[in-house]
């Protein structure tokens, strides 16, 4: 990937980070040169991240993450810190949507996704 820009030496946690926009952000940063931390609630899918990144030659490290739990931002932050030394930038890019109608929606579906779209990104 031809970088336009180097982020050589800096560290990156992207949130959902898995497929989508955040996988691109997630390959756009490694392919700029930084070390990227791939996150999401889904497993299997930020290690294909990580892993592809690894293949074009970056450093990834992909973590499971449920941004809604407190404990698990604060892991999140200390092995990010622990494995890399620092942290540089951060793309909150996890959402949490229900397909159908507000009026339709039970309050610990809104609460869900309240928690990961506004809470979260406050963290």
């Amino acid at each position: 990937m031809d970088a336009k820009f180097d982020l050589s030496g800096k560290v990156a946690i992207v949130t959902g980070g898995g497929r989508g926009i955040g996988k691109a952000i997630a390959l756009g940063l490694a392919g700029a040169g930084a070390k990227v931390v791939v996150c999401s609630r889904t497993q299997k899918e930020i290690e294909d991240a990580a892993g592809e990144i690894s293949r074009l030659g970056g450093k990834a490290l992909p973590l499971t993450v449920d941004l809604t739990a407190n404990d698990q931002l604060e892991s999140l932050v200390n092995t990010t810190v622990k494995e890399f030394g620092r942290i540089d930038i951060l793309v909150n890019n996890a959402a949490r949507s229900f397909l159908r109608s507000l009026l339709d929606l039970r309050e610990d579906g809104w609460d869900k996704v309240f928690n990961t779209n506004v809470k979260a990104s406050g963290c």
